[in-house]
């Protein structure tokens, strides 16, 4: 048991933790701002638990080792293997690098093997892994490394000058190991000698070992808090209870690991049934396809953009391994789940998660699937629809989502706990109508969120890169229907005396938004006008702005 000092902005914990380092445990939301928790008991986790050791020593102690657990170029892990190089990097952390539990370990990397096992190993180690999605410029990362203060970071070396800059003259990253291929380079060079025995640190089922971290709509990051047993839950509720997949079957899909959709889907769930998993070394639409094609895995996670990018050329694949699809990241439009039930006989699993919660919360089995509709609350979990105080309305009445079950928000010492934690609620963002049968659908994002082809991306973000340009004197950036993407980035933009608003300055803004920000935040549609709606105070009127991009769309499509 470790007791902390109380730091800045943190609160002193004194609960059982595994933890040396209490940095996270001690900036926890205080309790009244902490979610109501339901459903736990009928989990029935152990007071200590290390995920790690159920997902994947559990096969090689049981018998299982030798069955196949991560496909790759050049790459076939049985679980055996990966226990191995799960366990060689947790000396490395451990016994070269000096990690004790409860420090976090920045990872930046596309979905590899390495990156997979990597992952595993901190938290095998007890420490707690923040990923991050390897589009992000310096300037992005600078705010995750300050507000998780992390002293320790791996990276893929093809991906190194962005965190090299941001680790320039930060004041937490003290090391930053590189890698190559896969476990090569200066990482291979601190495996060289390293035994492949790991006791899994012993910690407890409520231990911090994940922070997720999300942009929100203003662009300063939030990290939610995920315990050890929330890796479990999401496996144990919506996998097994929905998805239903078995051990003989092989995941593949597009989320980056830095998304927990991505997480849950490629790792956590083929791993905690003792099934595969397949990490191409792409996956846009084509790709994604044709390694399909290639593999042969049984099931797929990725986002409505991607699944109507492969209908458009279907006939030039091979889906035919397919057995089960799921869609998330994005509101699935009806017409896409019908061409996809069309093209390939397969009933598209829509499911609504968030950051906040780690993964689904309200999705539909194969044969409880309503088209149009999202699903019902996963097993474990309750969802109601409210108004703006908290309050249930009657269905069929648009309001906002609220949802509980055994995985709850928690922000990292935020402000804006309170916001997305209500009455023990969490309030997603998104404005959902139930109907008399209890089925839930989608109805649009309630906040400033731009949900463009499964990307989160903030609004107000992009608006601070475009003002940084010297052409621009005002902005207002939302999101504009999309028939192909759900939603695009569209910025309504005011220009400064002497500069014209013509496609040349419309791709110079793109651009500059482009080595600004992570590329695919950039706004596909720019609009030049005279002025922006605004309040009686001067605020931007977003939502006018939102009305106008929904009309012109509207126009456009007729």
């Amino acid at each position: 048991m470790s007791q902390a000092d109380a730091a800045p902005g943190g609160r002193a914990t004194s609960r059982p933790t595994s933890h040396v380092d209490t940095f996270v445990l001690d900036r926890l939301p205080p309790p009244e701002l902490q979610p109501a928790f339901i459903n736990l008991d009928r989990l029935n986790y152990p007071e200590r638990l290390n995920a790690v050791a159920e997902i994947v020593d559990k096969h090689v102690r049981e018998g299982r080792g030798g069955r196949l657990a991560v496909r790759g170029p050049g790459v076939h892990w049985s679980y055996d293997d990966l226990a191995r190089i799960i366990n060689r990097l947790a000396n490395v952390l451990v016994g070269k690098l000096g990690l004790v539990p409860g420090n976090r370990v920045l990872l930046r990397a596309a979905n590899t093997p390495t990156m997979v096992a990597l992952y595993l190993a901190v938290i095998k180690a007890g420490g707690i892994v923040v990923a991050t999605m390897p589009l992000l410029r310096a300037k992005e990362l600078v705010p995750i490394i300050d507000k998780a203060q992390i002293a320790l970071a791996f990276s893929d070396e093809t991906l190194i000058t962005e965190l090299a800059a941001a680790a320039s003259g930060n004041a937490f990253l003290k090391r930053v190991v590189t890698w190559s291929g896969n476990l090569g380079g200066e990482l291979g060079s601190l495996l060289d000698g390293v035994p492949d025995a790991f006791e899994a640190v012993n910690t407890f089922a409520d231990d911090p070992c994940l922070l997720g971290f999300t942009s929100g709509t203003t662009g300063v990051p939030k990290a939610t808090i995920h315990y050890q047993r929330d890796l479990l839950v999401i496996c144990d509720c919506y996998a097994k209870e929905i998805l239903r997949a078995d051990p003989d079957d092989s995941f593949i899909g597009s989320p980056p690991l830095a998304f927990t959709f991505g997480l849950g889907g490629l790792v956590l769930f083929p791993f905690r049934i003792g099934a595969s998993t397949v990490l191409p070394a792409k996956t846009a639409p084509d790709d994604l396809a044709r390694a399909i094609g290639e593999y042969r895995p049984t099931v797929c996670f990725t986002a409505p953009t991607a699944y109507r990018a492969i209908l458009a050329r279907i006939g030039e694949y091979d889906l035919s391994s397919l057995r089960k699809c799921v869609s998330a990241g994005e509101a699935l439009p009806l017409p896409t789940f019908n061409a996809w039930k069309e093209a390939t006989g397969l009933t598209l699993l829509d499911g609504i998660g968030s950051t906040e919660l780690l993964h689904i919360f309200i999705s539909a089995r194969e044969e409880g699937v309503r088209p149009g509709c999202t699903g019902k609350p996963v097993p474990g979990y309750e969802a109601q629809v409210v108004d703006d105080a908290g309050g249930p309305v009657p269905n069929g009445t648009p309001g906002r989502l609220a949802v509980r079950g055994p995985i709850g928000c928690r922000y990292l010492d935020d402000p804006r706990q309170v916001n997305y934690v209500q009455h023990g609620w969490n309030i997603t963002g998104d404005t959902y109508i139930r109907d008399e049968d209890g089925y839930f659908r989608y109805q649009a994002r309630s906040d400033d969120m731009i949900v463009s082809a499964g990307y989160n991306i903030g609004g107000p973000e992009v608006e601070a890169s475009l003002l940084a340009h010297e052409a621009v004197l005002e902005c207002g950036v939302v999101a504009a229907p999309d028939p192909e993407r759900g939603s695009v980035v569209k910025a309504y933009v005011v220009l400064r005396e002497g500069h014209v608003g013509d496609d040349t300055l419309r791709k110079t803004l793109q651009d500059h938004v482009k080595q600004d920000l992570a590329p695919y935040k950039y706004p596909r549609a720019i609009e030049f006008v005279d002025t922006l709606p605004k309040t009686e105070s001067g605020k931007l009127q977003r939502f006018s702005l939102r009305k106008l991009a929904a009309e012109t769309a509207k126009d456009t499509r007729e």
